[in-house]
C-alpha cells in the first residue's frame, strides 16, 4: 500500500518553533489553562490579523458560543447562519436557546448570499439579534454587502473565520469586519494546536467578559464564588505554545496551499465539466482546501472512490444544515445553490506536506476517469 495522502493534516514547523514554547512551559511548570503562552498567543494572533483584543479558548465552537452570548443572544432571538457550513457554526445558536434561520449561498463566493440575507431580514426584521457569516474553505464572503444589510437592521455580525485564517477581503483579514471574529486551530486547519480556538474583537470589555465566562465565571473573591453561568473554555498554556510556533509559519502554509490549488487548476481545470471554487478580485484566500465541482459524466463519488482505492483522502463539500436531520425543522431562505454545491463538489487533498510527486499522482488518478 502506498503512503497515505491526507486531506489536510497537522504540519509542524521544520524549525521546531512549537517545541521551544512547549519546553519553556514544561521548564517553568506552566501547564495550566493560563500562562505566558496563552497571553502571548492572544497578543500575537490579534496583531497578525489586525484585531485589538483576543481570548484563547478550547475550540472555535466555544468562541462562537461566547460571541453569541456576548452579543446578547438568548431564548426567542433569531440568528441567521449560512446553510453551507459545518455544524459547529450552527450548534452554539442552539446552546443559547435561540432559533437558527439558514441562508443560502451564491455561486460568486460560495458563502452567504446577500440577496437571500436581505429576503430573510424582510421576513424576520427586528427579531434578528445576530448574523453568523462563514468564510468557507478560506474564501471571503461579500462583506461589504453583508455589513450594509446587517447595519440597516442593527444585527451583530459574528465572523466564523475558522477556515480562513490568513485570508484577506479587500486587503483586510477576515475575522476583523464584524463585532466578533472566530478562528479555529483544529487538527485539519491551516495552522493547528491539535484543538483550540480564538475569539477576537475591538471591544475590550466583551473580550474580558468572554475570558471571565471561559474560566467558570469565577468572581473576584477569596473563596469560590459564581454570580453567572460559567464554562470550562480556556485554552491551556501547552496548546497555546503550539499555536505561537505555528503562527510563525502561517504565511508559508498559505503559500503552499495556493500552490496546491493552482497545480490542480492547471492540471484538471480543462477536463469536461470541471470547475474550481471562485477566486474573486477582492478576495485573497488562504486556499485552506482546494475544491472542485463536477457537472458532467464523472461524479464526485467517482473521484472520491478512485482516490480512496489508492489510499488518498478526499471529502464531499459540507452537507447544508437545512438538509441535516437535526436542523430539518428550522427555516431556510434561498434557492438550491448550497444543495448543488454539496451534490457536485469534492474537496481534494490539500495537505501542505504533499510533494509534486503526490500532486502528480492525484491528478493522474483523477484524469484517468475521463479516458
Amino acid at each position: 500500500m502506498k503512503n497515505r495522502i491526507y486531506l489536510s493534516s497537522p504540519h509542524m514547523s521544520d524549525e521546531g518553533y512549537e517545541m521551544q514554547y512547549i519546553k519553556e512551559a514544561f521548564d517553568t511548570n506552566w501547564i495550566a489553562p493560563l500562562g505566558p503562552n496563552v497571553t502571548g498567543f492572544e497578543k500575537e494572533l490579534a496583531l497578525k490579523v489586525g484585531a485589538k483584543y483576543a481570548a484563547a479558548l478550547v475550540s472555535g465552537t466555544a468562541a462562537i458560543h461566547l460571541a453569541l452570548k456576548a452579543a446578547g443572544v438568548e431564548k426567542g432571538d433569531i440568528v441567521f447562519c449560512p446553510s453551507l457550513t459545518f455544524s459547529a457554526t450552527a450548534n452554539p445558536i442552539i446552546y443559547q436557546n435561540a432559533t437558527p434561520v439558514f441562508i443560502d449561498s451564491d455561486y460568486e463566493t460560495w458563502n452567504m448570499c446577500p440577496n437571500a440575507l436581505e429576503a430573510a431580514f424582510k421576513k424576520y426584521g427586528n427579531k434578528v439579534k445576530a448574523v453568523v457569516v462563514v468564510h468557507l474553505y478560506g474564501l471571503a464572503a461579500d462583506m461589504d454587502r453583508i455589513m450594509e444589510i446587517c447595519g440597516k437592521y442593527n444585527a451583530t455580525i459574528i465572523e466564523d473565520a475558522a477556515e480562513s485564517l490568513g485570508t484577506y477581503y479587500k486587503g483586510k483579514h477576515t475575522g476583523t469586519f464584524g463585532k466578533f471574529g472566530v478562528f479555529s486551530f483544529n487538527g485539519n486547519k491551516i495552522i493547528t494546536t491539535s484543538g483550540g480556538g480564538m475569539l477576537v474583537s475591538d471591544d475590550e470589555e466583551k473580550i474580558k467578559k468572554a475570558r471571565f465566562w471561559s474560566t467558570q465565571s469565577r468572581d473576584q473573591a477569596r473563596h469560590y464564588q459564581h454570580s453567572e453561568l460559567g464554562f470550562n473554555y480556556r485554552m491551556s498554556n501547552i496548546v497555546a505554545g503550539i499555536g505561537r510556533g505555528q503562527l510563525k509559519v502561517l504565511d508559508q502554509r498559505v503559500a503552499k496551499k495556493k500552490y496546491i490549488f493552482e497545480y490542480y487548476k492547471k492540471e484538471l481545470g480543462r477536463l469536461e465539466g470541471v470547475s474550481f471554487m471562485p477566486i474573486n478580485d477582492w478576495n485573497e484566500p488562504n486556499y485552506w482546501l482546494s475544491v472542485m465541482t463536477l457537472n458532467g459524466k464523472v461524479k464526485p463519488i467517482d473521484v472520491m472512490e478512485a482516490l480512496e482505492k489508492e489510499n488518498i483522502e478526499s471529502r464531499p463539500v459540507w452537507k447544508p444544515m437545512h438538509m441535516q436531520p437535526f436542523f430539518a425543522g428550522y427555516d431556510y431562505i434561498g434557492s438550491n445553490v448550497s444543495e448543488k454545491l454539496f451534490e457536485n463538489g469534492v474537496c481534494l487533498p490539500s495537505d501542505t506536506k504533499m510533494t509534486d510527486g503526490d500532486l502528480e499522482r492525484i491528478c493522474g488518478i483523477i484524469k484517468s476517469l475521463w479516458k
